[in-house]
């Protein structure tokens, strides 16, 4: 006895407003995720700048120095992302739209 599997696909909406706010969500979430991606990339540029700086002895490093430092990186990183982009996002955000549903 043969089965066959259907994929289970759900409903095709109709609603033009619900495509809309869908549309915009997805644009949305593309551009927090090319914000996202720009944040890591300027964190590991602050990595590879702080291992060129001496360490000095005025201030003892330590794990909870070096652990301060990472997160301060970390949130100026996206900070800088957010506010003052170096361009990467922008770039990113407009090669990948082209595949997003045109706007209507």
């Amino acid at each position: 006895m043969k089965t066959l599997l259907t994929p289970i696909l759900p409903p095709m909406t109709t609603n033009p407003v619900a495509d809309r706010q869908s549309a915009d969500m997805d644009r949305q979430a593309l551009k927090k995720s090319c914000q996202d991606f720009e944040a890591i990339f300027i964190q590991s540029l602050f990595q590879a700048m702080r291992k060129t700086v001496p360490e000095n002895s005025l201030f003892a490093q330590n794990s909870t120095t070096a652990m301060f430092e990472e997160m301060i990186h970390q949130e100026l990183a996206a900070t800088m992302a957010r506010t003052q982009s170096i361009g990467i996002a922008e770039q990113m955000y407009r090669q990948m739209e082209k595949n997003l549903p045109p706007e209507k």
